[in-house]
């Protein structure tokens, strides 16, 4: 038995948007904090995407040509990147020049389009392609929609652009009698073979791994080598003796919510190694794991949307309540008059474009969400508004301004 490992890593960051008042309505259209954005985007540099693109640089070259890893990184990340912290998108072009480094695919602006509007997620995934070849380089043939948020309709979308695999989460709900390494394909696009994230042990470095409460704190390499060995014991049958494990993870999860000072550095630097070692694990990148997959896998079938986000594993971090899908419903409702404003205004289509599609980004959703305990203190960590109220009452007032700019009826109240 032997397992396909596979680390993919989310980067992403989202514009966030400035104290904008209803007096600044009709008056002002700079929405976005651009100092706090920077300043943001420079402590994570710091502290998690420069010492962690050096540390997997380092492990790609001791161990090559056997450790490979893979990276989602939104355009709207990418942009930060080059304006606020150009030696950023430098390390990831070091480390795409390896060879053992993969892009994946998904819409530019982390956005929910893939929920509310077809044409503008196909113009999002083109639109995330050219600014990674513009700024890092071409994204390969594996798909990741924003939070891992996959239904049926999502999977027939992602199909249809021409990708050979999309990433889901491997949620109880759709694996609790399934083994989630075996291969598996849609039964919505059954030329789509489904990557699925292996959330406990994806979790137990991205949430787990500083906590002293955990029972197997503090974890060590060995004991984590362990554990992956026992899912290559549990493959089923139908594996044929190789599964896939997918350890999908944000990348912020190294130096930003994980410490330097907890040992998650030099927790990762050892695993290669510990699991190469061992012998029965191969580290793939998403498109090389698509080949292991054969016509006839086992299919999945989603009529109900599943994400990583929070303990339901839903959208519901996004429209759980009824102020998100009312801020939703009215940015969405902006998409034709933005559309034919681009149509008619070329000297400023571009920004408003932009402007819209960054109001998209999932971000501002999840701020409004009215959730409580641990969910609730997560989608607090994110936010930088001081309730869920705060952050629908400024995001409606930058609609009710872009509503203005491109002739549509002002929102309605939430």
């Amino acid at each position: 038995m032997s397992l396909d490992v596979c680390f993919y890593f989310q980067v992403h960051q989202p514009w966030r948007l400035r104290r904008y008042p209803f007096r600044d309505v009709g008056h002002r259209h700079d929405y976005f904090d651009r100092e706090e954005n920077a300043r943001i985007l420079r402590r994570v540099a710091g502290k998690c995407y420069l010492p962690m693109n050096a540390l997997l640089l380092e492990l790609i070259q001791r161990h090559r040509p056997h450790f490979r890893v893979s990276f989602s990184i939104t355009a709207t990340a990418l942009e930060q990147m080059a304006a606020f912290a150009p030696e950023v998108l430098a390390s990831f072009r070091r480390l795409l020049a390896t060879g053992a480094v993969e892009l994946l695919a998904e819409t530019s602006h982390h956005s929910l389009a893939a929920l509310y509007s077809p044409r503008e997620f196909a113009a999002q995934v083109r639109h995330h392609r050219a600014v990674c070849r513009r700024l890092l380089g071409e994204p390969g043939r594996v798909f990741r929609n924003t939070e891992l948020i996959v239904s049926d309709a999502v999977a027939a979308q992602v199909a249809a652009l021409g990708y050979g695999g999309l990433c889901l989460e491997g949620a109880d709900r759709l694996f609790d009698w399934r083994n989630v390494a075996a291969p598996y394909r849609y039964a919505a696009a059954p030329s789509l073979v489904a990557l699925p994230r292996h959330y406990r042990l994806s979790d137990d470095i991205a949430f787990r791994f500083s906590d002293r409460r955990w029972a197997a704190w503090p974890l060590g390499v060995e004991r984590y080598a362990d554990w992956l060995q026992g899912e290559a014991v549990a493959l089923p049958p139908e594996a044929n003796g190789r599964g896939f494990l997918g350890l999908f993870m944000d990348y912020e999860t190294f130096g930003e919510h994980q410490w330097a000072d907890t040992g998650i550095f030099d927790f990762m630097r050892a695993l290669p190694g510990e699991l190469l070692k061992r012998g029965g694990f191969r580290f793939v990148t998403p498109s090389e794991a698509l080949a292991r997959v054969p016509p006839d896998a086992a299919t999945l079938a989603l009529p109900t949307p599943v994400s990583w986000a929070d303990l339901e594993r839903d959208t519901s971090a996004w429209d759980g309540n009824a102020i998100q899908r009312a801020a939703l419903a009215e940015a969405f409702a902006l998409e034709p008059y933005v559309r034919h404003h681009h149509a008619r205004h070329a000297n400023e289509a571009a920004q408003v474009l932009e402007d819209w599609r960054r109001l998209l980004t999932s971000d501002h959703a999840y701020y409004m969400s009215t959730k409580h305990w641990s969910d609730g203190d997560v989608h607090q960590y994110f936010s930088p508004f001081e309730s869920p109220y705060d952050a629908c009452i400024n995001y409606m007032n930058v609609l009710a301004d872009l509503a203005q700019r491109v002739g549509a009826p002002a929102p309605r109240p939430v």
